[in-house]
C-alpha cells in the first residue's frame, strides 16, 4: 500500500504533535511553519521541511492546517502559490475558526476544485493520538471519507457532524460552553469549600466521582429537549430554582464573589416566572431560546 503524503501547515504545539503522529504512522510528511526553527526536531525525525507553505502543499495528497486563529489561517491561504497548490486537494482545517469563517473558506477551496474538512480539537497536544481522543468533523462526505485514515492517526473518536463546514465549529462552541460553564461552577464551589475550611482535594475527588452520573443526567436532558417533551422525568425545574438561590445566598454570606451564582439564579427565576417550574429541568432552554 502506498502511504499518503501529508502536509502539515503550522508547527505550534498542536501542529508539531500532529506531524509527529503522522511520521510515527509511517506517512510522508511535509511541514511548514512561519518560524522555520520549529521544524528542526521534525526534520530530524524524517519530515520534509519546506521554505514556503505552497512548497509543503504541492506534493501532498492531504493538507492539515493548525495555526493560531482565523486571521493566521487566512494569511496562509492568501500566500503566494497556495491557491494553485491546493487545487484538487483536501484541506483538513484544525485551526479554531468561527462557523462563518469555515463556510467561507470551504467555498474558496471548492472554487479551486478541492475539498474542505473542518475539524475541532478539544484536548491538549499530549492527549492526541489516543483511542478516545475526540475530533469533531464536518464537511462534504466524500472528502471526509478521503481523510478518515489521517484523522484516525490523530484520535480514535472522529465524530462526523454532516456536510455543513460550520457544524464542527458550532459544536465546538456548544461543548466548550458546557466545559467553561462547568469549570466556572467548579471553581466557584472550590471558593466556598475553601472559605468553610473543607479539604479541597476531597472536593476534587467528589467532583470527579459524580461527573459520570451527571453526564448521563445531561444526556437525558438533551433527549427531553430534542423530543420537545418537558414532562418531569428526573428533576423538576423548581428544585433547581431553590438550589441556585441557596448557592447565591451562601456565596454572599461568606463574602465571596456572587456574580456567577447570581446570574445562574436569575436565569432559573426567569424560567420559574415563565411558568416552567413544574416541568423538567431542561425547560430552562426555553428561556435561553428567547435571546
Amino acid at each position: 500500500m502506498v502511504m499518503q503524503k501529508i502536509a502539515v501547515i503550522g508547527l505550534g504545539q498542536m501542529g508539531t504533535t500532529l506531524a509527529r503522529l503522522l511520521l510515527q504512522a509511517g506517512m510522508t510528511v511535509h511541514v511548514w511553519n512561519r518560524t522555520p526553527g520549529r521544524a528542526d526536531a521534525l526534520a530530524a525525525a524524517g519530515a520534509v521541511v519546506a521554505a514556503q507553505a505552497s512548497e509543503a502543499i504541492q506534493p501532498a495528497d492531504i493538507v492539515v492546517m493548525s495555526v493560531h486563529d482565523d486571521a493566521a489561517a487566512a494569511q496562509v491561504l492568501a500566500a503566494e502559490g497556495v491557491s494553485a497548490a491546493l487545487r484538487d486537494k483536501t484541506l483538513v482545517q484544525l485551526t479554531t475558526t468561527s462557523p462563518e469563517e469555515a463556510r467561507k473558506a470551504a467555498e474558496g477551496i471548492a472554487a479551486l476544485g478541492g475539498g474542505y474538512v473542518a475539524g475541532a480539537l478539544q484536548v491538549a497536544p499530549d492527549q492526541m493520538g489516543m483511542p478516545d481522543t475526540t475530533i469533531l468533523v464536518s464537511g462534504a462526505a466524500d472528502h471526509y471519507d478521503r481523510v478518515r485514515s489521517v484523522l484516525a492517526v490523530f484520535g480514535g473518536n472522529a465524530v462526523y457532524l454532516g456536510e455543513d463546514p460550520g457544524a464542527a465549529s458550532t459544536m465546538d462552541l456548544a461543548t466548550l460552553s458546557y466545559i467553561y460553564g462547568a469549570a466556572a461552577g467548579f471553581f466557584q464551589g472550590m471558593a466556598l469549600a475553601e472559605r468553610e475550611g473543607l479539604d479541597l482535594r476531597a472536593y476534587g475527588d467528589i467532583t470527579q466521582a459524580v461527573a459520570p452520573s451527571f453526564g448521563a443526567f445531561l444526556r437525558h436532558e438533551a433527549e427531553a429537549v430534542a423530543a420537545n417533551d418537558f414532562s418531569i422525568t428526573q428533576s423538576p425545574l423548581s428544585i433547581s430554582v431553590d438550589a441556585t438561590r441557596r448557592i447565591e445566598h451562601a456565596m454572599r454570606a461568606k463574602g465571596l464573589n456572587a456574580e456567577l451564582p447570581a446570574q445562574i439564579a436569575k436565569l432559573l427565576r426567569q424560567a420559574e416566572e415563565a411558568g416552567y417550574a413544574r416541568e423538567e429541568f431542561a425547560a430552562v432552554v426555553k428561556v435561553l431560546r428567547q435571546g
